[in-house]
């Protein structure tokens, strides 16, 4: 029996992933003064004005105003904005429970790790489509004067049982643009340069019959904060596995590694891409649990779906003598201390090669 799974992504220039990206920023730059900075500062914005707030304990001074102003322009914003400000240091009372001898997990909470052979990057086909849409987008963009960031796509393939993705079946990518370009115009542009590359990429899942839709709406000239409002958070499905895997319900970006709700994240989807890639079982999800205050997990649960290529307990045995989800492992191991976060905040977080949680352990 065939079934149609979607997943979406959306470009930098949507508000929501511009606040997560001068979050993470923020805390790049707390990192790369003081790798043991605890950060929560996140921001929203609408029109022309941009709200920072949270907590940040941290020696380094950071510049709030001129980092969100660099990555304002970046992004294609010519204006200038109002920056308003509320930030504190994090609460004693977390801060007496999370930094001990050894470093204690931030907060409770639920954590999930997904991973499936369907890719190379072990990754749902589906949002790995729907991401590079939004990178090829953005790369094109860039060269142009009349297509401008906020962007989205959204991608449904059909799996057969699903489990084995057969048939790319819709494309869908929506761009900002300008005035002056007709709606036949932004068709054959984003096709020709957006849409065509990366369905080229995949000659085993799409064909002729797959359909594209561009800009739907028919227009979409006013964007970004001026068209809709952002903060930080706000897209953890887009974030993670596009619907496919669970989620724990807390976001990544603006968090340091003691934050589980992330570094926690990063390493379930390292343990659970390991077991894919080791051959012991085709699909995996990993949910753990923490206590705030304590180091070990209060619980670990395998969903194999079924495909388990090994007993499961064998599974089991490989992960306890492999891994460790204790937060001070977590961030040795996968070197969490450093500013490589404001890369995550667009195009995914996991099924890159360049990030750690995405590395073969022998």
């Amino acid at each position: 029996m065939s079934k149609i799974i979607s997943s979406e992504s959306v470009n930098i220039g949507h508000p929501d992933k511009t606040c997560d990206t001068i979050a993470d920023a923020f805390l790049d730059e707390a990192l790369r003064q003081d790798p043991d900075s605890q950060m929560a500062v996140e921001c929203a914005i609408k029109n022309d004005k941009l709200f920072v707030y949270g907590e940040a304990t941290t020696k380094a001074k950071i510049d709030y105003d001129g980092i969100a102003r660099k990555v304002l322009r970046d992004i294609g914003y010519k204006n200038e904005f109002q920056i308003i400000k509320e930030i504190s240091q994090q609460s004693p009372d977390i801060h007496q429970a999370v930094v001990k001898d050894e470093l204690m997990a931030n907060d409770q909470g639920l954590i999930y790790g997904y991973a499936t052979d369907e890719t190379p990057e072990f990754m749902p086909l589906p949002i790995m489509v729907a991401h590079k849409l939004m990178k090829q987008y953005d790369d094109y963009r860039r060269t142009t004067d009349f297509f401008f960031a906020d962007a989205k796509s959204q991608v449904a393939v059909d799996y057969d049982n699903g489990i084995d993705p057969v048939h790319i079946d819709t494309v869908l990518v929506s761009v900002s643009h300008s005035e002056k370009l007709s709606n036949d115009q932004i068709h054959a542009l984003i096709k020709k340069n957006v849409v065509d590359p990366v369905l080229a990429k995949y000659p085993n899942f799409a064909d002729a019959s797959t359909k594209i839709k561009i800009n739907p709406s028919g227009k979409f000239t006013i964007w970004g904060s001026f068209g809709d409002s952002g903060c930080v958070g706000r897209k953890i499905v887009v974030d993670t596995y596009g619907g496919i895997g669970r989620v724990g319900g807390g976001c990544f970006s603006s968090k340091n590694a003691t934050k589980v709700d992330r570094s926690a994240a990063y390493y379930a989807r390292y343990v659970a891409r390991n077991i894919v890639s080791h051959h012991l079982a085709r699909r995996c999800e990993i949910q753990v649990s923490y206590a705030i205050g304590e180091a070990d997990p209060m619980s670990i649960y395998y969903e194999l779906f079924g495909t388990e290529e090994v007993p499961v307990e064998q599974i089991k045995k490989y992960v306890s003598d492999n891994f460790s989800f204790r937060p001070s492992n977590i961030i040795k191991e996968l070197g969490l201390q450093r500013p490589i976060y404001q890369g995550t905040a667009c195009y995914g977080h996991f099924g890159r090669s360049e990030f750690p949680w995405e590395q073969e352990k022998n």
